[in-house]
């Protein structure tokens, strides 16, 4: 593609420079109007000085992604409302054998959690809930953090649906589901696992507070869990906590506490001096004094004494115990068959769509506050960066800088492979990862595909896994990244700010190590 004149290339240039700083820095001090704000102020650029038309900004939008997006985050919202998030984090505490054991299980529900429910939204749910058990186990939240963050990265590249470049790569690239994951899952595993490594090796010193619980923790299962009583707004907005376990409601009953002083009964007897001591618990009656009957016959008495309507009200919870079950079954069942339609190769955009919707009919109520949950100023996001990106594409300066690259990032080369990978981490860390995706695709994959047709789809599956690897390098480096970082900043009971030269002094020895050993695993597929 040549180049088009300067002053469109310029007024192009312009409008993708504002797009990048604002989506890489959305609280720049001269127009901190945030990232989705700034995704649409460059799109509107854009077709204002010329550099694309208005029908070809409508054109830009990419439809299918949208709906692919839209419908995993509605499936993601009823996922949380039946408890799934609330189950990983119960796998995360459950007979926890110290800091280190605690670390490796981050990195391993982490992975699985962003695979299936995408990175974004497995950090949003996560990282209040890392916060509380590093705290309640004595632990620092550093290691945990980077921990959730990094593994919700290499995680997500597994799948498709695991994050938005992804989506992108996977709907160019009609690449199956199955073949999709088959190609990427044996480097994610093996990346999460030398991931996890890292981190034990970096701050294994720092591991060792995890055998002794906080003073305000108290042990139950071998899992600590702490004493107070979260309201009812903090379990809303995080969806679980310890203290939200059915167990603790045994631990926040109220304890009788014993009488300082044992009561004392005048006998009644001729002489009023005669004073007979009363042991706590007796029952006096009109003819002296016994003791009270046993617990057993108590409970048999007030099951006697109930009245018909506070049987009905008992059988009532039932019922609603057993269809909450049942409701919760649907939700996974339904999940599940739309993994397996994807897995099948049917429409990703339609099946998430279809979920999403069988859910909605499902829940048989209003839907409207289970779709204000999803992040339409993603949704906003994502249409003005593909319009930006579009018009950036037809500056003609993507194309120079690949046809200035292309001899020597060939992936028929390990050298041109290693370039190739250099070139995606670069960018993707300078210009974020999905617009990297957006500019660099088609051309590396026309490129590969005059190779042959699996050089094509190892291009794809490489370009996926080194721009989702790329996030972890540095802290701006991920949506992801920057989510665990607000979400741990911004927490009122468990604040902790993680900086961005200690996310860079473990994400770039990591990084560099865990994109090598995928690349040499996907290259070899």
């Amino acid at each position: 593609m040549a180049m088009e004149p300067e002053l469109k290339v310029a007024l192009g240039s312009a409008a993708f420079a504002i797009f990048w700083v604002l989506a890489v820095f959305p609280a720049v001090p001269f127009l901190p109007i945030g990232r989705t704000a700034g995704s649409l102020l460059g799109a509107m650029l854009m077709v204002l000085l010329g550099v694309m038309s208005a029908d070809e900004a409508y054109a830009a939008v990419d439809l299918p992604i949208l709906g692919l997006l839209f419908g995993t985050m509605v499936v993601s919202v009823y996922l949380e409302r039946a408890d799934m998030f609330r189950h990983l984090g119960r796998v995360l505490s459950w007979r926890s054998r110290g800091g280190r054991d605690l670390l490796v299980r981050t990195c391993a529900v982490s992975a699985v959690a962003s695979a299936l429910f995408t990175n974004d939204t497995c950090c949003v749910v996560l990282t209040e809930f890392i916060l509380k058990i590093a705290r309640q186990n004595n632990l620092p939240p550093r290691p945990f953090l980077l921990a959730l963050a990094s593994s919700a990265n290499i995680g997500s590249a597994a799948t498709p649906i695991g994050n938005p470049q992804n989506l992108v790569i996977a709907v160019q690239s009609r690449i199956p589901f199955g073949r999709f994951v088959l190609g990427i899952l044996p480097a994610t595993l093996l990346g999460s696992a030398i991931n996890a490594a890292i981190l034990l090796c970096l701050y294994w010193g720092q591991l060792d507070g995890g055998s002794k619980p906080a003073p305000e923790e108290v042990a139950v299962a071998n899992c600590f869990v702490p004493t107070e009583v979260v309201e009812e707004e903090d379990v809303t907005s995080h969806r679980f906590t310890p203290a939200t376990m059915s167990h603790l409601l045994l631990l926040n009953k109220p304890v009788k506490q014993p009488a300082e002083e044992e009561p004392v009964i005048k006998q009644p007897a001729e002489d009023d001096a005669t004073v007979i001591k009363q042991p706590a618990g007796a029952v006096a009656n009109g003819n002296g004094i016994h003791q009270r009957r046993g617990k057993q016959d108590d409970h048999k008495e007030q099951w006697q004494s109930q009245s018909p309507e506070d049987k009905d009200n008992g059988d009532e919870e039932d019922d609603e115990e057993w269809q909450s079950r049942l409701w919760k079954a649907c939700v996974y069942v339904i999940t599940a068959g739309m993994l397996v339609a994807l897995l099948l190769g049917l429409n990703m955009s339609w099946s998430a769509i279809t979920a999403a919707l069988a859910l909605i009919v499902l829940d048989f109520k209003d839907a409207r506050p289970c779709l204000e949950k999803v992040s339409y100023p993603l949704l906003l996001f994502f249409c003005g960066m593909f319009i930006t990106v579009d018009g950036f594409n037809k500056t003609g300066i993507p194309s120079a800088f690949w046809e200035m690259m292309e001899p020597y990032a060939r992936i028929d080369t390990p050298t041109g492979t290693v370039i190739l990978a250099l070139v995606i981490l670069l960018l993707s860390n300078v210009a974020s990862n999905v617009p990297t995706v957006l500019l660099l695709g088609a051309r590396v994959a026309a490129s590969a595909a005059a190779i042959s047709p699996a050089a094509e789809t190892n291009a794809w599956l490489l370009l996926a896994w080194t721009s989702t690897v790329a996030g972890n390098l540095s802290l701006l480096g991920s949506a992801a990244n920057l989510i665990v970082c607000e979400q741990a900043r911004r927490s009122q009971q468990y604040g902790y700010t993680l900086s961005f030269l200690s996310h860079l002094q473990f994400g770039f020895p990591a990084t560099l190590v865990v994109t090598a050993i995928g690349l040499l695993l996907i290259r070899g597929y």
